[in-house]
């Protein structure tokens, strides 16, 4: 009998947890839009374990969430009834995402890699960027027509000799 897909993806997200609990790090793709301007999805993020340094707000992280992962932007840290917790937002979005525990806080993204270019995520948005995340939250069409042009010309640039993998991540353990 072969194992369903969801079990198949529950294994590898629990995998994932465990090499960012231990110290290690992950790659994985993104997908989604909820961090427009910033991650697009196809995105291969490098997410690092936070067990070297606590996170601060701006940093990119990657919160283990309803039996899935999500990676947003930490907004602020909160102390409610002696715990410490996390707000955390997409770029995209307009509302916070509800308290995330610190443990439900695995990683930070400490690369992304967008195919032609390697870079390191800013910890602040820009005005522009600002503007650019909160107009393509508010319209469905333009994100939409947005994110169809991107992928067709990723489709492009990976005919042109790009190489690419299917895997979701792949994982290294410092230890």
């Amino acid at each position: 009998m072969r194992p369903t897909t969801e079990a198949c993806e529950k294994t590898k997200l629990g995998l994932a947890a465990e090499i960012l609990r231990a110290g290690g790090t992950i790659r994985l793709r993104a997908r989604g839009a909820s961090m427009l301007p910033t991650v697009w999805p196809g995105d291969w993020l490098t997410v690092e374990s936070l067990s070297a340094e606590a996170p601060i707000p701006g940093d990119i992280v990657l919160v283990a969430r309803d039996s899935g992962f999500r990676i947003h932007r930490l907004a602020r840290r909160i102390v409610r009834e002696g715990r410490s917790q996390w707000i955390t937002r997409g770029d995209a979005l307009p509302r916070f995402d509800p308290p995330a525990e610190a443990c439900e806080v695995l990683g930070r993204v400490s690369v992304i890699d967008r195919g032609d270019r390697l870079f390191a995520p800013e910890r602040t948005l820009s005005w522009v960027r600002r503007g650019i995340a909160i107009l393509l939250s508010q319209c469905s069409p333009l994100r939409n027509f947005i994110l169809r042009r991107r992928s067709r010309d990723l489709s492009r640039f990976r005919r042109t000799g790009s190489t690419s993998t299917d895997s979701m991540f792949y994982a290294s353990s410092n230890q």
